[in-house]
């Protein structure tokens, strides 16, 4: 079974983190809950607290074949300045393993220079950190390795295509269906 680790930081968006681990849970994903705070107890943006499965520190990475960022601020910045993190994320990236980030937490990537020449999206406003990205403004686009999201109105379709990436277009189209949501 895949290994999806979807990663909090203080300030994440509640509703993309919950909405992705929920429909990935669903599709029959294995998802870990990554807290990067050192506590496992996680505030995000709205002042609603999740009880991460693991602390940053306590994951075997190499278990993992998928890292997802939720976005929210200052959830998304808090990401991109955890050492660690950006460590995996590029290691993900050098060896093609599948990456996901939605609204804001695109810029952790950005950053990184992992969107160079690619399609990518974001929350309106943060284009400028999507440094080298092709911005389309679509809801979700892929690009290689790489899903991004537009923000917390498109979390589910955002988690649909990571989804459709690991089980394909029938079981994301039927578990979209079985939620009342129209797939890509």
């Amino acid at each position: 079974m895949k290994n999806i680790a979807v990663h909090l930081a203080e300030g994440f968006e509640e509703i993309e983190a919950i909405s992705i681990i929920d429909v990935l849970r669903r599709a029959n994903l294995k998802v870990t809950v990554v807290s990067v705070t050192g506590d496992l107890v996680v505030t995000g943006a709205h002042q609603i607290q999740v009880t991460a499965d693991k602390l940053f520190e306590d994951v075997d990475y190499s278990e993992i074949e998928m890292l997802v960022l939720p976005g929210g601020m200052p959830g998304s910045a808090n990401l991109k300045a955890h050492s660690g993190l950006r460590e995996q994320i590029l290691n993900f990236n050098d060896n093609g393993k599948p990456l996901g980030a939605i609204c804001a937490a695109p810029m952790v990537f950005g950053n990184l220079g992992l969107l160079n020449n690619k399609k990518a999206t974001c929350y309106p406003g943060f284009e400028e950190e999507l440094h080298g990205a092709v911005i389309t403004g679509n809801d979700v686009e892929q690009a290689g390795n790489i899903i991004t999201g537009k923000g917390a109105g498109v979390a589910i379709k955002f988690a649909l295509k990571i989804v459709e990436n690991i089980k394909g277009q029938k079981a994301a189209g039927e578990l979209g269906r079985k939620m009342v949501v129209e797939h890509m």
